[in-house]
């Protein structure tokens, strides 16, 4: 009797680690967007390299699309799989295999929690610079899915500055390791590729060293624009700050409501949180410029960290701005484009816009240095039209990056968001590149189906917005 595909995954994991029951399904119908669910036929739960392989050539025998997953903080709808489809959750594989501070390198599993790297290392001096929001619980697999980024991507760059190699296995279950030496960079091509190419094993990341010293200086304006200005004036000045962050009212009193209040002032329409690091010498000539700057357009409020509690209270308030948003309504949908920092209080005026004609409040906390955007939405899933309002609404202004001279994603890449937009960015010729590449290694779109680029008809309707799915 032939052995079933379920019971094959049975025998290279565990049962236990082969999940089917409705209850544990439910957890994975969807990522942090809500707005897109589909329930999984199974979820598997490797803990090695070996087991991915062997999973992988079971499901490319069987022809059954999966998706590799990480903690499920993808916030664009990039971690699901049609129906029949199987997840890969990659939470097992969490182990920090080798530090080398010689060389400033370390090997980790995709599982790794984010600053679970950073904490092992700050003994010996060295860190690990991106720190999305969701850094406290983000993997950094997914990270390296998502090319994530975070406050301190402005001077520091995003995950892309620092992969310096990983082993990926691919749709057919073959292992391949991609390094920064390589003729052909198909390490810096897995980065960002939203886990079409292959599921990540090992990753090989580049550690800098912890700086001797930081100064935080936090500026409250009477709105987004002028805080936008100042921003504009700092960069325009050539001043290379840490982090380049805005939160609006509706975040600072959502913050300051929430267990993550850092003293924020509540009657700012906005707060400009700016970090420098010395690098050698001119951290107090830099502080003096920065400080001139942020007082020069009249403040409502200007202070300086006088100790690290102070700094990091101000910086656990701009990260946990997003979960404090659940106090506005039982959902949020976070988006992301990217305006060139000129046009950051053009878009943000268009973004006031389309509040007040969706009618829903809309929270900002964005990295203004990158001129990354993440209007929050709040809204109640509940409500198919309030649903079908915010993803409208997104769009709109998605396309209004574009029309600034913008992409459609920073950092949380395109997933089923935004994959109707990609032609609005690229034209047919750059999208038929895109697929021929992802082909070479994913050539029966078993990995990720979909996702990153524009769909058919067929594929995109496997997907289920606004509505629970039942599996029964």
């Amino acid at each position: 009797m032939t052995v079933s595909w379920i019971q094959a995954l049975r025998e290279v994991v565990g049962a236990k680690h082969v999940l089917e029951d409705a209850a544990s399904l439910l957890a994975y119908e969807s990522d942090a967007l809500t707005l897109f669910r589909c329930f999984p036929a199974a979820v598997v739960l490797p803990d090695s390299t070996e087991e991915v392989v062997a999973i992988m050539r079971i499901l490319h025998r069987e022809n059954i699309p999966c998706a590799a997953r990480g903690a499920g903080t993808g916030l664009s709808g990039g971690a699901l799989v049609p129906e029949g489809g199987v997840i890969l959750s990659m939470t097992r594989m969490n182990r920090i295999l080798q530090v080398d501070a010689a060389k400033r390198l370390a090997i980790v599993q995709p599982g790794v929690i984010n600053l679970d790297l950073s904490k092992r290392v700050e003994r010996i001096g060295l860190r690990y610079a991106p720190d999305p929001a969701s850094q406290t619980v983000s993997t950094l697999g997914g990270n390296v899915a998502e090319n994530a980024g975070g406050p301190m991507c402005f001077l520091h760059g995003t995950t892309t500055n620092h992969l310096l190699a990983a082993e990926v296995v691919i749709a057919d279950g073959s292992l391949h390791h991609w390094t920064t030496e390589d003729d052909l960079d198909l390490r810096g091509f897995l980065c960002g590729s939203e886990g079409t190419l292959g599921v990540i094993v090992q990753l090989s990341l580049k550690l800098i060293p912890t700086p001797s010293s930081v100064v935080t200086m936090l500026a409250g304006y009477k709105d987004v624009p002028q805080a936008c200005s100042v921003v504009a004036k700092i960069v325009a000045q050539g001043m290379r700050p840490v982090a380049l962050e805005v939160m609006d009212q509706k975040a600072i009193q959502a913050v300051e409501r929430s267990v993550y209040r850092a003293g924020l002032p509540q009657d700012a329409g906005a707060v400009l949180i700016a970090e420098l690091e010395d690098d050698g010498g001119n951290l107090q000539t830099e502080q003096k410029r920065l400080e001139a700057c942020m007082r020069a357009d009249s403040p409502l409020h200007f202070e300086i960290a006088k100790t690290e509690k102070q700094r990091i209270a101000i910086w656990k308030g701009r990260k946990g701005a997003g979960g404090a948003m659940g106090q506005l309504a039982p959902d949020s949908y976070v988006m992301d484009g990217v305006v060139p920092r000129s046009k950051l209080a053009e878009v943000m005026a268009y973004v006031a816009e389309i509040e007040e004609e969706v009618g829903l409040p809309v929270a900002n906390l964005f990295h203004a240095g990158d001129g990354n955007i993440h209007p929050h939405f709040a809204y109640d899933a509940r409500d198919p039209k309030q649903c079908q309002a915010v993803e409208e609404a997104g769009a709109k202004i998605l396309r209004k990056c574009l029309e600034l001279g913008g992409s459609l994603s920073g950092e949380h890449g395109i997933g089923l968001e935004k994959e109707h937009l990609m032609r609005e960015q690229f034209g047919d010729k750059e999208i038929a590149l895109m697929e021929r590449l992802r082909r070479v290694f994913n050539p029966e779109d078993l990995l990720n189906p979909g996702k990153g680029l524009p769909m058919s008809r067929g594929c995109a309707e496997a997907f289920h917005r606004h509505r629970r799915k039942s599996n029964a």
